[in-house]
């Protein structure tokens, strides 16, 4: 029995392994259970990560079923059209045979999607490194929402896209954010709590009880009136999450018009007040990157300070902390 769940980006797969198949491949599993996709495609979707076994990351096509396994998979549209190559400015900060990390700006859709095949950070790869036309998603393992800037590792080769895929799935991907959020903190904490697509607002995503499993870590790096900054380290990587964990702890990301309500800033300076109220995006960025290579092995780390509108506003933040505005 096998049921599905669509929305703009992906189509949630869910079906529970029969008796029949007791034993069976997972691919093969897979393709009696999902019959309307083809076997290589759901091969696909296992290999980038995209399928959970009992609620746990499975992205070897081999492993055997288990009569009564859970089985989810967020499948992809099918692309009526292949993604074209544009040429695009990027920010490369470290590339080599088998990887490259981008630093992406805030207002880059990272994949194209319905009524966006162009300008996305998959047309610009797919011209900057040509090479990636042979790998899953032009190289792109882990993903970004538009308005969030930061670090993105690429995988230049199948065998590097594998192992980064596969990393990715052990949870050994360090991943840490700059936030500015709404309201004061004393201290840092850990939110585990799940998360899944709201129960009435499509587009949104929740703290909810059959979620999947998210952690986040945060620790203070700044205290201001009525705003912290923190830094934050993402133990998984669900779809918002850090900005569902600080609007479920009631400290939303300022910017963050989807999450965070209206702007709060009663009492502050004008001129700081003003920038809140207009600060165009979620005030988040991943400035910090750490990932095995999956030739050599070894740890290789990027950091990628945020941008000039982060800056700006933390800028207004200090200077108001030090009494300098009025």
């Amino acid at each position: 029995m096998s049921t599905a769940s669509s929305d703009e980006e992906d189509i949630r797969l869910q079906a529970e392994v029969p008796e029949a198949l007791n034993g069976a491949r997972l691919d093969v599993a897979c393709a009696k259970l999902f019959d309307q996709y083809s076997r290589g495609r759901l091969q696909g979707w296992i290999e980038a990560g995209r399928l959970l076994l009992n609620d746990v990351p499975q992205t070897r096509s081999r492993h055997p079923v288990v009569a009564g396994d859970r089985i989810e998979i967020d499948a992809e549209p099918e692309q009526s059209d292949t993604i074209e190559p544009q040429d695009m400015p990027l920010e490369v900060v470290h590339v080599d045979k088998a990887i490259a990390i981008i630093n992406k700006p805030p207002g880059l859709t990272v994949h194209p999607g319905a009524g966006q095949r162009a300008g996305t950070l998959q047309n610009a790869l797919l011209h900057h490194f040509p090479q990636t036309a042979a790998v899953p998603r032009a190289g792109i393992v882990h993903r970004l929402d538009k308005d969030t800037s930061g670090l993105l590792v690429i995988a230049l080769t199948l065998t590097a896209h594998s192992r980064l895929v596969a990393e990715l799935s052990r949870r050994e991907f360090t991943r840490e954010y700059d936030a500015i959020i709404q309201g004061e903190m004393i201290a840092g904490a850990t939110i585990d709590e799940p998360i899944g697509r709201h129960p009435r607002e499509r587009l949104k995503m929740a703290v909810v009880d059959n979620g999947r499993p998210a952690v986040t870590h945060y620790r203070v790096q700044e205290r201001f009136e009525q705003h912290t900054h923190l830094r934050v380290r993402l133990e998984t990587g669900r779809t918002h999450q850090i900005r569902v964990h600080m609007a479920h702890i009631r400290k939303p990301i300022v910017g963050d018009f989807l999450y965070g309500g209206p702007m709060r800033g009663a009492g502050l300076p004008v001129v700081l007040r003003e920038a809140l109220k207009a600060f165009p995006r979620q005030a988040l960025h991943a400035r910090e990157l750490e990932v095995t290579h999956p030739v050599s092995r070894k740890r290789i780390g990027v950091v990628a300070e945020p941008p000039a509108d982060i800056q700006e506003l933390l800028r207004l933040l200090r200077a108001h902390a030090r009494g300098e505005l009025k």
